[in-house]
């Protein structure tokens, strides 16, 4: 399905190529010229450590911008508190809304400024910002302007800051994609080489803001195309991805986002897995309607009447008033899956929120980011997988069903894996991210049956949450091909 999101700008700026005047032989200095000439060994290396170390500065940059905004918009504001999971801390949060009103007034304040700097300074940062990043890969790896890094960074911290249902590591992609971008341009690498840049800068973005370096390196190869892998990114993706999760754990912490759940459980008996394929079933099933209710509400929003700021504000505000009654949808949600994983706490949570959670989450996440808004799927994704693991395993211990184990912490994960690797079109990559999140290496023969059924029944449709995918590596060349020929 051809991109049909915002096109870059394409007024000259600061970060623009360079002039035709300047010799190509000229451009990045001593530095650029050893970057052309080098050896593959030493090009990818050298471009590896660069992007790594700008990957993992961007992620702790866009997190601590994202942290301190929540506290403000949401902590100081509206005196609410949410959930964070065990590598943030731990904290469980507030147990209810000291000032309801305000929760409304936030969400829509910060999607309203949100928007203003969107529309006014790079109207191509709008959206999730991987599915531009994507494009970017396949189109033209100069593409994306350093401008719509910035803003990119402080829209996306006040649309999630204030509430909005969105993830962070569309953001941090689009940051450390669109670095990757000004370097093939100031390098003047070659477009193969700055494809390859970008597609790593995607994946070392993504496993720094997780700390889950091997999935982005695996999800550098495999997110750019729907049924296929382009694995002259995997090799460099593990340079790049090392790096970044080197420089984020070094100011940030080592310890996994989830911490370690379920990390002794053992398979002892065969007949249990089937449960696996019943949370395949479901999680296919989720992982479709997500894609499907985001991208309707894309297309819904541009057909209606108002700008491109009024029409966030309006998600945010809608955002807000469904917080009030289910606030496991407000922003990123990431204590909520962490407290999902863990008995008690589940418990505690009322069945017809656990089972409602997964399709609220994907209402909130399309009124958020569909509407115009600025903020990464995969974060919701993670959630909504979480709590389709967390609704089986409640059902399936009210109605005390053999199989169900005793803690929800395996479901919940595989839930996580299950849903969104489906639908993002690359179940390996997010298995593997989602195992480095939760230390859970352990659920691997559970999650290969669930993922594998899931893959399988999104691989029937064309459905992906990412629309700038192509098909595969074929398709992507021809493409190509027929833009460089003459009229």
């Amino acid at each position: 399905m051809p991109y049909d999101g915002p096109v870059p700008a394409t007024e000259p700026t600061e970060d623009e190529p360079l002039p035709a005047a300047a010799p190509a032989a000229a451009a990045g200095g001593r530095f650029g010229a050893a970057i052309r000439n080098a050896s593959y060994l030493r090009k990818w290396f050298l471009l590896g450590l660069t992007i790594g170390v700008i990957a993992g500065l961007g992620a702790v940059v866009f997190y601590l911008a994202l942290k301190y905004t929540a506290d403000f918009l949401l902590g100081y504001l509206a005196d609410y508190h949410q959930p964070t999971p065990v590598g943030e801390g731990g904290s469980r949060g507030s147990t209810g809304f000291a000032r309801p009103w305000v929760i409304p007034l936030v969400t829509t304040a910060g999607a309203l400024v949100s928007a203003v700097l969107v529309a006014r300074l790079a109207p191509e940062a709008t959206g999730h910002g991987t599915d531009a990043a994507i494009e970017a890969v396949h189109s033209d790896p100069r593409a994306i302007r350093f401008r719509a890094v910035l803003v990119k960074m402080v829209a996306s911290a006040l649309t999630i800051g204030s509430g909005g249902s969105a993830g962070r590591e569309g953001p941090t992609a689009q940051i450390s994609a669109g670095f990757c971008s000004l370097l093939t341009r100031r390098l003047n690498l070659s477009d193969e080489d700055g494809r390859i840049a970008v597609a790593l800068g995607i994946g070392a973005g993504i496993g720094a803001i997780f700390a889950a370096p091997l999935g982005g390196a695996v999800l550098a190869a495999s997110i750019t195309y729907r049924d296929d892998f382009d694995y002259r990114c995997l090799l460099p993706g593990f340079i790049t991805s090392g790096t970044a999760y080197a420089v984020l754990g070094a100011v940030l912490g080592f310890d996994p986002l989830f911490g370690y759940i379920d990390a002794e459980y053992r398979f002892e008996r065969a007949w249990p897995l089937l449960w696996f394929v019943v949370i395949g079933l479901a999680g296919a099933a989720i992982g479709y309607l997500y894609a499907r209710v985001f991208h309707a509400t894309v297309r819904l929003t541009r057909r209606l009447p108002g700008g491109p700021v009024l029409k966030p504000a309006a998600g945010g505000l809608l955002v807000g008033l469904l917080g009030l009654l289910i606030p496991q949808i407000l922003s990123s949600g990431y204590g909520w899956a962490q407290l999902a994983a863990d008995r008690s706490a589940l418990l505690q949570i009322p069945l017809w929120i656990v089972v409602v959670l997964p399709v609220a989450k994907i209402v909130a996440t399309s009124l958020s980011i569909g509407t115009g808004g600025s903020g990464g799927l995969f974060g919701p994704g993670i959630v909504i997988g979480a709590f389709v693991g967390a609704a089986v395993w409640r059902l399936g211990e009210l109605c005390e069903l053999p199989g169900v184990p005793h803690h929800p912490g395996i479901f919940v994960v595989v839930g996580m894996m299950t849903c969104f690797g489906s639908v993002a079109r690359a179940p390996l990559a997010i298995m593997i991210m989602v195992a480095e999140m939760t230390g859970s290496f352990s659920v691997v023969p559970g999650a290969i049956i669930s993922v594998g059924i899931a893959a399988l029944l999104l691989s029937r449709t064309n459905v992906t949450i990412y629309e700038a995918q192509r098909l595969n590596r074929e398709v992507a060349q021809a493409e190509r091909e027929r833009r460089a020929a003459p009229e």
